[in-house]
């Protein structure tokens, strides 16, 4: 994982890490993550499709980095709320968009932050949807303003 080093930061932030790690590590298919808050920013990404475009030339993830898919999760995020309040659907909970060649599932943490993975076109998207499911649950409730902030001046620090 390519995540911003984790020296410096507090238990829960650390914590939160190594979630993410841990999503992209144990689960097949899954390319890569991101945690995006609610007006769009990245507070944490796997982003390891950019350590495999530098070693082979060949690149999983969306094309550029991980801010794209933090990028894509964001609209994805904003177009389904947008649409379930339109229907009267209440909250979105989860969106799946399934492609030739990959598999974008996102997924409501908390105050409006969104999971984000990108999987393989051939992900047992069961098993994505449960993992995301527990991460969810296990970073929801720590994801304050406090930790967000402290998410965000990380990530930034890394670029």
């Amino acid at each position: 994982m390519t995540a911003p080093s984790t020296f410096g930061l507090s238990t829960e932030a650390r914590n939160l890490h190594w979630l993410l790690s841990n999503l992209v590590e144990e689960v097949p298919g899954v390319h890569s993550v991101t945690v995006v808050s609610s007006d769009g920013l990245m507070l944490l990404s796997s982003d390891p499709g950019h350590l495999a475009t530098q070693a082979t030339g060949r690149q999983d993830g969306p094309k550029g980095s991980s801010a794209d898919l933090a990028t894509i999760v964001s609209g994805i995020g904003s177009l389904t709320a947008g649409a379930a309040k339109l229907m009267d659907g209440g909250g979105v909970k989860q969106t799946m968009v399934a492609m030739d060649e990959g598999s974008v599932f996102v997924m409501s943490i908390s105050d409006g932050s969104l999971l984000g993975v990108h999987a393989t076109p051939d992900c047992d998207m069961g098993v994505i949807a449960y993992h995301m499911a527990l991460f969810v649950g296990r970073a929801g409730h720590v994801l304050t303003p406090e930790l967000r902030s402290e998410l965000r001046k990380s990530m930034e620090s890394a670029q």
